[in-house]
């Protein structure tokens, strides 16, 4: 067995794209399939951050929604995101970024919503990620 002991890896043609053999002879770019934010907190009362990659703060923004703010930028609002929750007096609560327009590249609006009847409420349990191009 080897062991790769490195800091950096560059691109030999482009600094910054790396191709890594996929499945077969298909091809992934590493940069472009690595989570760029993610973020585990609970809403339930005041905001606590469980765990976290490139979040700065999560930030109470009304009751049924909390805003995450980015440690690192993403160059364009052209990035996705998706989520869960849970919560034991929320039956199957579900989390959504809002609509693009609070959808910025320091930060998402995100929704938290009762997945019956579509009503906002402050889960226990919130996970949400972020992939794109950062800054």
């Amino acid at each position: 067995m080897s062991t790769l002991v490195i800091n950096t890896i560059q691109g030999k043609t482009t600094a910054g794209s790396v191709n890594v053999r996929g499945e077969g002879s298909n091809n992934t770019n590493l940069q472009q399939g690595l989570c760029k934010q993610w973020c585990d907190w609970d809403t339930s009362g005041t905001i606590a951050i469980r765990d976290s990659f490139n979040t700065s703060s999560v930030v109470d923004h009304a009751s049924g929604y909390s805003k995450n703010l980015y440690t690192n930028n993403f160059s364009t609002q052209n990035y996705v995101g998706s989520g869960s929750a849970t919560g034991l007096n929320y039956g199957s609560p579900a989390v959504m970024s809002n609509a693009r327009a609070t959808k910025l590249t320091s930060e998402v609006l995100i929704r938290h919503f009762h997945g019956t009847s579509n009503g906002v409420v402050n889960p226990d349990d919130v996970m949400f990620t972020q992939h794109g191009d950062l800054a």
